[in-house]
């Protein structure tokens, strides 16, 4: 089953197995190294609640609630910040009127690349099982660019 999520987190500490823990390597390499390409600057800590619903033809299908805690930061000079964040996701599926509990997180950049003009991208995981059962990790990213008048 796939889901859409615009947020995702994730936790070491919680990972169940060791393909779980070599899928999100990358992840994590990539959200630890972003702040060492540019200048540092104010970064800290804060906590995220989100909840994202799927409703496919007008039909409530699932809803994920992610409860995530972060770190966020950026370059001295404004150019480039970075997040990352990551938790338990309460996933509720209507077909069996269930909640599991899964790990998500997700990592982003977001780039100044003229005056009002920015370009961004987020990766995002979160754990759960396939239709045979497997545990997997299902992934999702975005990009975009957002102009400010």
């Amino acid at each position: 089953m796939s889901r859409d999520l615009s947020s995702a987190g994730f936790s070491i500490l919680f990972l169940r197995d060791t393909q779980t823990r070599k899928m999100f390597k990358p992840l994590i390499a990539a959200a630890a190294a972003a702040p060492l390409f540019a200048g540092a600057a104010f970064a800290g800590p804060y906590v995220n609640v989100e909840a994202n619903a799927s409703y496919p033809d007008g039909e409530y299908t699932t809803a994920t609630t992610d409860l995530h805690i972060g770190f966020d930061g950026g370059t001295e000079d404004g150019k480039v910040s970075y997040y990352l964040q990551g938790g338990p996701a309460f996933v509720h599926t209507d077909s069996s009127d269930d909640t599991e509990t899964e790990l998500s997180g997700k990592v982003g950049l977001v780039v100044a690349v003229a005056d009002g003009a920015d370009i961004y991208g987020e990766i995002a995981g979160i754990s759960g099982e396939d239709s045979s059962g497997d545990d997997i990790v299902d992934f999702s990213g975005k990009v975009g660019v957002k102009y400010t008048f």
